[in-house]
């Protein structure tokens, strides 16, 4: 009997940049497919929902199905479920999120919700947030997907979840319980998603800060590709370490070395 194994792959900065593929990132994920590699595009955008990640992966030349895709706003839907059965929500986020709340129970509402969750998105005004903000400070329960910073990037059209998760901390003394990368919450989900056990995983990601600071503090193995934000310069500013560095994944070979010589 062959030992599973299996890959939770960041998206943005291993497979593609902005709307480029990372060359080689369609070879490395064919061969996933060919070799029946267990694996998961495991994303932090809450915008997204999974058909909308494998049409922009489809576009790039990319070939996945949704069961390939696990997102911030999936964990958060998954989250609430458990903590609340059947509850309701006041939410700032658009698309996936909606999508992902409405299929675990969660009903949306515009009074007295259990939770105010906070995702991406540019179609929410101040006078939401500040409405999420009295919601807040009459008890509902805050719970933002992820907490990405902006990329301070001269046009970008998003100011980046982390900006608002700390307009609204400091609007109310509450502190946002974070679901997505790096925290533990999203990164079991997306695990057991996969049915897979901890030293089964494999994380591959660009971030040390998300993708690589999350697996090591579930104790799976990590892969850093230096395609996308950490450069290896960086590196030494941490005091953890992924398991392998590697210019993109174009230069991963398959087996890893850490995987049982009986799934070669």
């Amino acid at each position: 009997m062959l030992m599973a194994h299996g890959l939770l792959i960041d998206m943005d900065g291993v497979v593609y940049g902005g709307d480029t593929m990372i060359p080689g990132a369609d070879i490395f994920v064919a061969r996933l497919l060919k070799e029946k590699i267990s694996f998961m595009f495991m994303t932090n955008n809450s915008q997204r929902t999974r058909l909308d990640a494998v049409r922009k992966l489809a576009k790039l030349g990319i070939k996945a199905t949704e069961n390939h895709v696990y997102t911030s706003a999936m964990a958060t839907g998954k989250f609430l479920a458990s903590q609340i059965p059947n509850g309701t929500a006041y939410v700032l986020g658009e698309g996936g999120l909606l999508s992902s709340l409405h299929e675990n129970g969660i009903s949306l509402v515009n009074s007295d919700p259990d939770f105010v969750v906070l995702g991406e998105g540019r179609n929410f005004t101040l006078e939401m947030v500040q409405k999420a903000v009295d919601m807040i400070l009459a008890g509902a329960k805050f719970v933002t997907t992820n907490r990405d910073p902006s990329p301070k990037k001269k046009g970008w059209d998003n100011l980046g979840i982390a900006s608002t998760t700390a307009m609204i901390e400091e609007a109310t003394g509450v502190k946002g319980f974070v679901v997505g990368k790096p925290g533990p919450v999203m990164m079991r989900s997306a695990r057991k998603a996969l049915g897979l056990e901890t030293a089964e995983t494999t994380v591959i990601g660009d971030t040390m800060d998300t993708d690589i600071r999350g697996g090591v503090q579930m104790g799976y193995k990590t892969i850093l590709v230096l395609s996308g934000i950490t450069k290896k310069e960086h590196l030494i500013r941490y005091a953890y370490k992924p398991d392998m560095v590697v210019d993109s994944v174009n230069d991963i070979h398959l087996p890893l070395p850490w995987w049982p010589s009986s799934s070669k």
